[in-house]
């Protein structure tokens, strides 16, 4: 394969920018435009050298670097690896990366580092998206989690699944070379055995695909009450910052507020809606409509009563609007006289949480954060396996794999000849392989690889 470069750092200005290189010429690109005490193409693997990048047509120098030197097969790439820190800034790291190009290196399509990664056998496929992952995590607590699934946790799970398919595979095939040796009533009894234990550990990894999508993509969250209620100062308390305008007056919200945020490990994209009630006003009811529209695809909903005012038939639409969601109710305004009716609200609310709160002195968001976190992780986020399903493609793969177990199990139960049972164990073992890259088509890979940023 070519050897290949790209910027690995974020554009903009910063301390460092890092031109990273991969390939059997790494070295003696590099060497034709780095000036310093040695040759890289001899420096010993994983050391850094300081010197300098030459225009290789004048001969002038035009950057101070610290040039990082990684021999294959000891690399991310499992290839030799070369990486030009030079200082932050597109001027010059672009002038770096154009003169690297120049010399001999192709310009890196998005994400080949890490395909060369799993092309060569360092990673598998599950362990590549991983990696996509990590760089995406909004949390701690989902960093964590794209961690173990890039050390491999998910597919050595997933592996020795199929070797309990291919075990009965073989069984099978034994029957039915030498049937004089193996009664078919024993395979069968011995594939039922084996194809619910892997049935049961595919349902284990499944039951963690909704928290594991949380991790991964977030929770839409959408505040959404009458205006005036403390949506705002809900959104502010939770970013820890003045992201909205709070103003005594109704309506300040005319537009979709949107902000990411940690609460307790699971990250939230929280939506500050505008205040949902009926208005004249042509720009609020763009907003209104825009607010309605977000109920419908959130994923939690908290609704903003005001404890101050008793229950009106806008905040009684707004409970109907939404039924059969997940929503947490905030009573807020607690440190006013107290004059809704909290047991109409719990009525209301239908045996969702309901918080009572002080936004304004800052009361009950303690108790907002935990409720969300057991919502949706009964155990409580911090103290649950690390070992979540977060990947759609994943989650399809094994689903289909359950089917594809449970067929075989009908099957066999039904009395059908065992060589037909083994057609359903066996493409369950090949969609579990797809999970780590084992079957899996080209065009897949250069999709999958191509959602990765440049450079990585």
């Amino acid at each position: 394969m070519d050897t290949i470069a790209a910027i690995s750092t974020p554009s903009g200005e910063g301390a460092i920018a890092i031109v990273r290189l991969s390939g059997s010429q790494a070295f003696s690109i590099v060497d034709t435009i780095y000036k310093g005490r040695q040759q890289l193409s001899e420096a010993e693997t994983h050391t850094i050298h300081y010197g300098h990048i030459s225009d290789p047509e004048t001969g002038k120098n035009i950057e101070e670097v610290m040039v990082s030197v990684l021999r294959a097969p000891k690399t991310f790439t499992r290839e030799d690896i070369v990486e030009i820190n030079c200082h932050g800034g597109l001027v010059s790291v672009n002038r770096v990366l154009d003169i690297v190009l120049s010399s001999g290196a192709r310009l890196a399509e998005p994400g080949e580092f890490t395909k060369r990664a799993f092309l060569n056998g360092r990673i598998d496929l599950s362990q590549a998206e991983g990696v996509m992952d990590l760089i995406r995590a909004k949390t701690d607590r989902a960093m964590n989690v794209a961690f173990k699934q890039v050390d491999g946790r998910l597919s050595e799970k997933i592996r020795r699944l199929r070797r309990q398919l291919l075990e009965t595979v073989a069984h099978v095939e034994v029957n039915i070379d030498y049937p004089e040796y193996d009664a078919e009533s024993l395979t069968i009894e011995l594939l039922q055995e084996k194809a619910s234990d892997v049935k049961v550990e595919i349902e284990k990894l499944l039951q963690t695909a909704k928290q594991g999508k949380i991790l991964r993509e977030g929770l839409a969250t959408a505040i959404i009450g009458r205006p005036n209620v403390g949506k705002s100062s809900l959104m502010n308390s939770l970013v820890h910052e003045n992201k909205a305008i709070v103003t005594d007056v109704p309506g300040t919200t005319r537009d979709v507020i949107e902000e990411y945020v940690n609460v307790r490990g699971v990250p939230l994209r929280l939506i500050d809606t505008a205040g949902i009630r009926e208005t004249e006003d042509i720009v609020e009811k763009i907003g209104v409509e825009r607010s309605r529209q977000v109920l419908k695809e959130a994923d939690l909903i908290l609704l903003v009563l005001n404890s101050a005012d008793e229950l009106t038939k806008e905040d009684e639409a707004l409970f109907q609007a939404i039924h059969g969601l997940n929503a947490i109710i905030l009573l807020n305004k607690t440190d006013l006289p107290k004059k809704v009716n909290e047991d109409v609200v719990r009525e209301n609310a239908a045996g969702r949480p309901i918080i009572a709160a002080s936004l304004l002195k800052d009361e009950g968001i303690e108790e907002l954060e935990q409720a969300i976190a057991e919502l949706f992780f009964e155990e409580g986020v911090e103290g649950a396996d690390l070992s979540y399903i977060s990947n759609a493609r994943h989650i399809g793969l094994l689903n289909q794999a359950k089917r594809s177990v449970i067929d075989a199990l009908d099957a066999a139960e039904a009395g059908v000849p065992v060589d037909m049972v083994q057609i359903d164990i066996t493409r369950a073992w090949e969609q579990l392989g797809e999970i780590i890259g084992e079957n899996v088509h080209d065009s897949l890979i250069d999709q999958l690889f191509s959602q990765f940023c440049l450079g990585k």
